[in-house]
């Protein structure tokens, strides 16, 4: 087991590793496939303690060093503490890691609010929008733990594939460019590759809106669709969620590089994707709750369309490809009625702003 020792410098000048041999302690909440495979990368470079709901998950994970709800077959570092505390998860942390749902993040910062320490930054997963505050998760946390630096690690990263040691690139995503670069040290691992990023907004946006057009591509999937049709979902997909993430603010670079494009292709592409899974059932004629009932991982584009129908309509911004996946998860619609509505739609000129 590795020895951790209290940080005696603030964050911004603490290197990740020295001659006294401190590392910085990286707290992760939330054991699902994605929170534990990034418990898993950052073990190992660091001390980490991954916070698991379940106690009886976090028994597994110390002493068979599995996970065989999210991640079966996949062996995990025998050095990766877990805990069913998130007060012993949090109160040394040197970095705090948000790898629970967009719909529970609130919740869980609350509490976290209770046992951390002072500027500790804080990381998000989660790839979604919270219902009813359009807020994306780093406001959230700021919200909840203001005073505490926020970021977010996004990117095209399947759980499964990074634990099977594939190659794969993500983005953290942070103002502060200090505490960014240590962080990038902190989650890159073997053929892991992490880049920096400024653009928060981009980053984050990219994230929540590639879901809900794996919906749809995925709903083309189970109605058996063909290549040309899910080449032009995605691509005129990849224009939907630019459109709406540089009228909040984010920058086309972002949305075109591994934050969104990249990100969209492989939640649209792989079989290994939860929202294209959805949608594909949608599309072999499933019902959206059974669907749901059915799974024991969350699907964000989900929730996530209809906050995007909602502030696609405050920026007044046209995204016909979002609002038949709404329709389809929300209002009932049929996946045949859903591309039924995407082919009446009129298309423009392709650089045209809908």
């Amino acid at each position: 087991m590795r020895t951790r020792r209290q940080p005696t410098l603030p964050f911004a000048t603490l290197p990740l590793t020295n001659e006294g041999n401190v590392k910085l302690r990286i707290a992760v909440l939330g054991a699902g496939s994605w929170g534990t495979t990034v418990a898993t990368l950052a073990s190992d470079n660091t001390p980490t303690t991954l916070w698991a709901r379940r106690p009886e998950l976090a028994d597994e994970i110390n002493t068979k060093h599995t996970n065989e709800r999210y991640l079966p077959g996949f062996p995990l570092p025998e050095d990766l503490v877990a805990t069913g505390s998130i007060e012993a998860a949090v109160r040394d942390a040197d970095v705090v890691v948000m790898g629970v749902p967009s719909h529970g993040m609130r919740s869980v910062l609350a509490e976290v609010s209770r046992c951390i320490r002072p500027w500790v930054p804080i990381i998000s997963l989660a790839k979604g929008l919270e219902e009813g505050t359009y807020l994306r998760m780093t406001e959230v946390i700021a919200e909840m733990l203001p005073g505490h630096p926020t970021g977010v690690l996004t990117g095209p990263n399947l759980a499964q594939e990074i634990m099977s040691g594939y190659a794969a690139a993500s983005v953290i995503a942070m103002k502060n460019d200090t505490i960014v670069r240590e962080l990038q040290e902190v989650f890159k691992s073997g053929l892991f590759r992490v880049y920096t990023n400024h653009d928060v907004i981009g980053c984050e946006i990219g994230g929540a809106l590639k879901n809900v057009i794996a919906i749809a591509c995925g709903m083309g999937d189970g109605m058996g669709v063909g290549d040309n049709t899910r080449a032009a979902v995605l691509t005129r997909g990849l224009a939907e969620l630019t459109r709406l993430g540089v009228a909040m603010g984010g920058e086309p670079q972002t949305l075109a590089g591994l934050a969104g494009m990249g990100d969209l292709v492989a939640t649209c592409t792989s079989s290994l994707s939860r929202n294209r899974y959805v949608g594909e059932q949608l599309g072999r004629g499933k019902k959206i709750d059974e669907i749901i009932a059915d799974m024991h991982m969350v699907a964000e584009g989900v929730k996530t369309s209809r906050v995007v129908i909602e502030l696609a309509d405050r920026h007044d911004i046209e995204m016909p490809i979002a609002r038949e996946v709404f329709g389809a998860v929300h209002l009932g619609r049929t996946a045949s009625q859903a591309y039924r509505g995407l082919i009446r739609h009129r298309p423009g000129a392709e650089g045209d702003p809908a």
